[in-house]
């Protein structure tokens, strides 16, 4: 297991795709919990507590993919020189220092933890939040060494194995909650969670034990080598401080949120998981794939200016067809998603809302091909800075956002504070003004390709009818027209690999 095949691997493009699935449906998984609970349970005290736990869940769950990506170019550097097996048990050792605890905590703490998550709320949700603490805790636990897993099968050229464990997870997840909600309450969404996580654990470790036998790899291997524990821990809160703090500029906007109407604060979450999906699912598996072979491979200023461009480009052109999507029928899809509760009036709010989170996404896609890269190319010092700076930021623009546009204003402070840390991501990479051009290149071309595709329909037909030949007419544009840029990319990602 310490040496990669000699066969080729999938390519970029091919394990982005396996990636961009897994992704697809561990986010899938996600919605139909959140539409669940949604039309379940409704507005109670007992669904406040538990997404009072679900936080704890979301900040772990958001370092393990922070360290995935982290861990990366020190693991292809490894499997090079034909130590990963060490490797990798250097880090778990590291991640065990920190999740033990985290364990022990929870299960021994877990009702003050209710309370104080709570806020002292009402006994049925500082219930619900212990409850659920004692199993999302494990789950997330379980995602932190799933994505070590997942992270060495990577530096074998495997991402199969781990896409198939993060799939299959999220499916045994689902059906654990849809055969137990009824019975047993929302506590059962907790459960399916933590057999998600299972499951997405077990998985790409029977992968590495079955590569561990072929290979005959001797048991000395495992030992932990390289970095010391400190430094690992080091590279860990390096790497996850960023992803947190982009988590956070989310977190400062729902407050100001809170201020308005009933429902305000539902329709800015609604649609911030929509975009966040959209961007998981293009940019941030492209951006997690090419680590590798760009470890390998070496990274120059040039090499980078041509990958976050390149790649930017690929999940802009999706991105951008689903924006107008929302933009003409984004009430119709919200209601046939979310249920009659959320049409009408509240329906047009969060279709408004994605569209008006399009400069979010962009600079979204760019942080998530460009923060993979700070690990190849060792500048990762700045990291933590550069979100303490951000959420710094996103204060002020919030507070200003809100006063002057409400919803939107919050979108458009959310773009202004990402790009913000888009900008200073470049600037430590050295290839700030060539990779902002060539986005803006991108961007505007596919922006007018989306507002030729989109707007016509729209002025003489009903929104079913305006989505559907608006898409249809922007893959048309995009096929035939073949802008210079989406070409280029296309040739990238095929050669990386």
């Amino acid at each position: 297991m310490s040496k990669r095949t000699d066969s080729p691997g999938l390519g970029s493009l091919a394990s982005a795709a396996l990636t961009a699935g897994s992704t697809l449906v561990v986010t899938g998984f996600a919605a139909v919990v959140g539409v669940l609970i949604a039309r379940e349970f409704g507005p109670t005290d007992e669904t406040d507590g538990f997404f009072a736990a679900y936080g704890v869940f979301i900040v772990v769950v958001l370092a393990a993919q922070a360290i995935r990506v982290s861990v990366l170019p020190s693991l292809a550097r490894a499997c090079s020189e034909g130590r990963l097996a060490g490797e990798m048990a250097g880090f778990a050792a590291a991640i065990a220092v920190v999740a033990v605890p985290l364990l022990v905590v929870t299960e021994l703490a877990a009702d003050p933890l209710a309370d104080l998550l709570t806020g002292g709320g009402s006994e049925e949700a500082r219930e619900a939040a212990s409850d659920a603490l004692r199993w999302m805790v494990p789950a997330a636990v379980a995602h932190l060494f799933a994505g070590l897993a997942a992270s060495g099968l990577a530096a074998l050229d495997d991402y199969a194995t781990a896409a198939l464990g993060y799939a299959a997870g999220s499916t045994a997840g689902l059906v654990l909650i849809l055969a137990r909600v009824e019975p047993d309450g929302i506590v059962s969404v907790a459960w399916g969670m933590a057999v998600n996580g299972a499951v997405a654990l077990l998985v790409p470790l029977v992968g590495l034990a079955w590569r561990a036998r072929s290979t005959r790899m001797p048991a000395a291997a495992m030992r932990p080598s390289g970095l010391s524990l400190t430094a690992r821990l080091a590279a860990f809160a390096a790497g996850a401080a960023l992803p947190i703090a982009l988590q956070a500029l989310y977190v400062v906007c729902v407050p100001f949120a809170g201020g308005g109407d009933t429902g305000t604060v539902g329709s800015l979450g609604f649609a911030y998981l929509g975009s966040s999906a959209l961007v998981a699912v293009t940019a941030s598996s492209l951006g997690l794939v090419s680590s590798v072979p760009l470890t390998r491979a070496g990274l120059g200023a040039a090499e980078a200016v041509r990958h976050v461009v390149s790649t930017s480009w690929l999940a802009l052109a999706f991105v951008g067809g689903a924006a107008g999507l929302f933009a003409v029928a984004g009430a119709d899809l919200v209601e046939a998603v979310l249920g009659d509760t959320y049409g009408g009036d509240l329906g047009v709010e969060i279709g408004e809302l994605v569209v008006a989170l399009s400069p979010w996404m962009v600079a979204s896609i760019g942080v998530s091909v460009a923060f993979p890269l700070t690990f190849v190319a060792d500048r990762t010092r700045g990291l933590p800075w550069i979100g303490l700076g951000a959420i710094a930021l996103q204060v002020p623009l919030a507070w200003a956002g809100w006063e002057a546009f409400e919803l939107t204003g919050l979108a458009l402070a959310l773009g202004t504070s990402t790009m913000g840390v888009l900008v200073a991501i470049l600037a430590e990479l050295g290839v700030l003004r060539p990779v902002l051009a060539g986005l803006a290149r991108a961007a505007a071309t596919l922006g007018a390709l989306v507002l030729v595709a989109f707007v016509p329909p729209a002025l003489v037909l009903g929104p079913v009818g305006a989505a559907a030949a608006g898409v249809a007419l922007y893959v048309v544009l995009v096929a035939g027209l073949r802008p210079p840029g989406l070409r280029a990319a296309w040739r990238y990602l095929r050669a990386l690999g």
